[in-house]
């Protein structure tokens, strides 16, 4: 599979200060990558130098799309698309007037323009705001606008830094939605978000990052199987008995059982028996299941268990 991120040693100084410490991760594309750190981790920097604005670093590769982010900047810009954590919007302007203002500035054919705007401002649902003053949209439609910006192009690479902050939750939930359109279109992500539930249900594979280093990387499943982190598995029954349940409870995997008022919970090391397989050993021991029901992925035990809250 074509790595449209490729990442080995990164190292960011700020004077004194390392910002980031020999971090290494590649991005496949079509992949959604979700970068998770507290303030201060190294997100932002590591993120600005893939898009060619921090040149103070040194790697032994860095490459988007096969470019050298160094020696080859003017070849990365052109296809990536880049969303920092403010708006970025000109108050001043229409919606038109600043998209046909970014239009200009990445030389798309001026007889293409009204044609891509309109497909952009569809795209981000801000077709009756065309001609809306910047400064009248909500912060949510902002983002949103933002986001029709870095589309403009149609860049092979979404560099997303906090897109969601500061948000009100119906807000979030359109942006969800719009960059879950987006990775189905095949676009390839970089996003950086302390809204680690909503990544959880978007990202294909995620990197949490603590003082300038990479603590883990891979998808939610590997760092689960990695920390030994258990799932809850919610099962109703009907013919639950003490036999029944000393039964289920030398299932391989099966780390503890409570019996609830109306269903089994059963703490499940997935590393040993993943869900599926749960599912059948219990029809194998004679179960009549009425109600099989796994806990989503709690990502936030994840990341907690994974960092101490230091910043760099």
């Amino acid at each position: 599979m074509t790595n449209v991120v490729e990442i080995n040693n990164l190292h960011v100084r700020y004077g004194k200060l390392i910002a980031v410490n020999g971090i290494s991760f590649k991005i496949p594309k079509g992949e959604v990558f979700g970068f998770i750190g507290p303030n201060g981790a190294g997100k932002s920097s590591t993120i600005k130098v893939l898009a060619t604005l921090q040149r103070e670093f040194t790697a032994d590769v860095l490459r988007v799309n096969g470019f050298d982010v160094r020696l080859q900047a003017h070849k990365v810009r052109e296809c990536i698309g880049y969303m920092p954590d403010f708006f970025g919007v000109y108050d001043n302007l229409t919606a038109r007037e600043y998209l046909h203002f970014f239009a200009a500035a990445f030389k798309i054919d001026i007889e293409k323009r009204d044609a891509i705007i309109s497909d952009v401002l569809e795209l981000t649902d801000l077709t009756a705001k065309i001609d809306a003053q910047v400064d009248s949209l909500s912060r949510g439609m902002k983002q949103r606008l933002a986001l029709a910006r870095v589309l403009l192009h149609d860049p092979d690479l979404l560099l997303l830094d906090e897109p969601a902050s500061g948000l009100d939750p119906r807000a979030r939930i359109e942006i969800r939605e719009l960059l879950r359109a987006l990775r189905d279109m095949g676009k390839t992500i970089l996003i950086s978000s302390h809204i680690l539930h909503e990544l959880s249900q978007l990202c294909t594979s995620i990197g949490i990052i603590e003082t300038g280093t990479l603590v883990t990387q891979g998808t939610l499943e590997d760092i689960y199987e990695r920390l030994s982190l258990m799932r809850i598995v919610h099962a109703q029954i009907s013919n639950l008995d003490e036999e029944m349940v000393g039964r289920i409870g030398q299932i391989p995997g099966v780390e503890s059982l409570e019996q609830q008022v109306d269903r089994l919970a059963i703490r499940l090391k997935e590393g040993e028996t993943p869900i599926e397989e749960l599912h059948e050993k219990l029809v194998q021991n004679g179960a009549r299941i009425r109600m099989f029901q796994p806990e989503a992925m709690d990502m936030e035990t994840a990341f907690m268990k994974l960092t101490e809250g230091k910043t760099a």
